[in-house]
């Protein structure tokens, strides 16, 4: 029974908790983790821990009780930190939906140089990335992203007065840059909220987050861009001067909304706290007992150059960042131009808005049931397989298709390649679950997705001009990528496989006492991380 007078205890009910089990008959029995190296539930968190007042080895609780706090958790956090994926998107996909008013023309731009205003905005994305992980490091994740969503929003309704190439380059540089790590950023946050078991499904609402504001971005800009013409301007001014207001409103808001952590959620907008005293009793304890070197990293602790090194010469992500570099490659430029596609193939301004909005839900159902099983099944790398092999078939099949006509065919094939199953936050997820140390963890995360930027650059860069307006050749530089990525995913698992075969070997020749002793070393798990023999890597 513990502090609190619980029904059942936490020990029994927890996942993670499950994987440290010493049997209370045999008292030398120690046992592996799966994903996550845990600290023995009577050894305390760092005193300047924001949740130790709350921490509490006793402590047990129902199910019940959790899921409420979940509950809870889901309705506050995790559908505001979707508005703000929401704005993100909208400033972001917006230049997709201006291309539909005759944008390019209107700037005297070729599709040469929207590639170059795309790579430069990735190119700034991906400088920004690693200061906005040190800044949330150092001042905390409520006041940078809020602030970095502040900047990219006012840039992003400045940019309706663009006039010429070089002020649609500053424009794309200044907003890759204020964008630049809100996404691993907003992730890591999440992580001081949810378990390693809920975080790939969350991640998979956000993700699809993001296509449901390309969803309702593309209904938007069917009516904005009928403004062509009002106050003199085309229809594309008032699209982005309009939607960058709507971010900088959000941004203010979320400034007077976010918690600083799971025992620190009063502000402005919240007088009275999220969670009673018992509920932050359990959300720091189940936190803890999932991932305990939660416990031994401050939310402002800034990261060191130790920290950098120890990530970048880690052999168990180097396969998880080749496949960043190469994965999202292959449907990219297929859902960068598919507005462009439509309009090569006859279909009318009205119209293209609206029929880019069929691959967004598809993509939105096929991500969050593939991010369901893979969390259902403890799964990865068939997952993100499977995801990587939906896009080969189909950009096969426009290779063969023959030049002329079949407007709906191609408009169909272009659909279900930009609705693949984005597997994007199953690897996130599995790069966290892969990660001992918070400081790596969000080092590994912005590494990550520097990465995928690359790649991004890289696609950019692979539909040119003198191919349109069926890409052929471009089409099977694509599939050739995905072919790549399919067997770096294969090749990622078996490494793993091998390096938690030679920790075993290496734990089965220790004697129990000696486990016992190896687990409740409290300063090497610090040190450790990874390296640590009784951690085993997810795969």
């Amino acid at each position: 029974m513990g502090k609190l007078g619980d029904i059942e205890s936490r020990a029994e009910t927890s996942p993670a908790a499950s994987l440290d089990r010493r049997d209370s008959n045999d008292k030398g029995s120690v046992e592996p983790l799966v994903g996550r190296a845990e600290l023995s539930n009577a050894i305390p968190p760092d005193d300047r821990y924001e949740g130790k007042h709350r921490w509490d080895p006793l402590a047990t609780w129902s199910p019940d009780e959790e899921k409420k706090v979940v509950l809870k958790t889901d309705i506050w956090l995790l559908s505001w930190v979707c508005v703000m994926f929401f704005g993100l998107q909208l400033d972001r996909g917006n230049l997709s939906n201006a291309l539909a008013d005759n944008f390019l023309k209107d700037l005297g731009l070729s599709r040469d140089d929207l590639n170059n205003g795309n790579t430069i905005q990735l190119m700034a994305f991906m400088v920004a990335e690693f200061p906005v992980q040190l800044l949330t490091k150092r001042y905390g994740f409520r006041i940078v992203l809020p602030a970095m969503m502040f900047a990219w929003g006012t840039v992003s309704w400045a940019q309706a007065w663009i006039n010429d190439r070089a002020s649609f380059y500053v424009t794309r540089a200044l907003i890759g840059a204020c964008e630049g790590g809100f996404i691993p950023g907003a992730i890591l946050y999440a992580t001081y909220f949810y378990t390693s078991a809920e975080l790939s499904t969350r991640l998979a609402v956000f993700w699809s987050t993001l296509n449901v504001a390309r969803v309702i971005s593309a209904l938007l800009a069917t009516g904005i861009l009928k403004m062509r013409g009002v106050g003199g301007h085309p229809g594309w001014f008032w699209l982005f001067l309009l939607e960058g207001l709507l971010t900088v409103t959000l941004a203010i808001i979320s400034f007077f909304y976010l918690p600083s952590s799971p025992t620190k959620t009063t502000s402005l907008l919240f007088r009275k706290p999220w969670y009673t005293e018992r509920e932050e009793v359990i959300m720091v304890n189940r936190i803890l007992r999932d991932d305990p070197a939660k416990g031994l990293t401050l939310l402002k602790e800034p990261a060191t150059w130790q920290d950098v090194k120890s990530t970048w010469t880690d052999p168990s992500l180097w396969g998880l960042f080749f496949i960043g570099l190469i994965a999202y490659i292959p449907a990219s430029p297929v859902q960068g131009y598919i507005t462009l596609t439509l309009g090569d193939l006859g279909f009318s301004s009205f119209h293209i808005n609206l029929l880019t909005i069929p691959s967004a839900v598809l993509q939105i159902i096929t991500m969050l049931l593939l991010a369901k099983s893979s969390n259902y099944f403890k799964e990865r790398t068939l997952h993100c397989f499977i995801g990587e092999f939906w896009i080969m078939p189909l950009l096969i099949a426009l290779i063969t298709l023959p030049d002329g006509g079949r407007a709906w065919g191609r408009y169909s094939l272009v659909t279900m390649i930009s609705g693949y199953p984005y597997f994007h936050p199953i690897v996130t997820s599995w790069i966290s679950e892969n990660t001992f140390d918070v400081k790596k963890r969000a080092i590994a995360a912005a590494t990550y997705n520097v990465i995928v930027q690359v790649g991004s650059a890289v696609s950019s860069q692979i539909y040119r001009d003198y191919q349109k307006p069926y890409y052929k050749p471009a089409n099977i530089v694509l599939v050739s990528i995905c072919a790549l990525a399919l067997v770096v995913f294969v090749v990622q698992r078996q490494v793993l496989v091998r390096l938690n075969k030679k920790k075993e070997e290496q734990w089965e020749q220790m004697s129990q006492e000696e486990k016992l002793a190896y687990q409740n070393d409290v300063a090497a798990r610090e040190l450790d991380g990874n390296k640590r023999l009784d951690f085993r890597f997810v795969y």
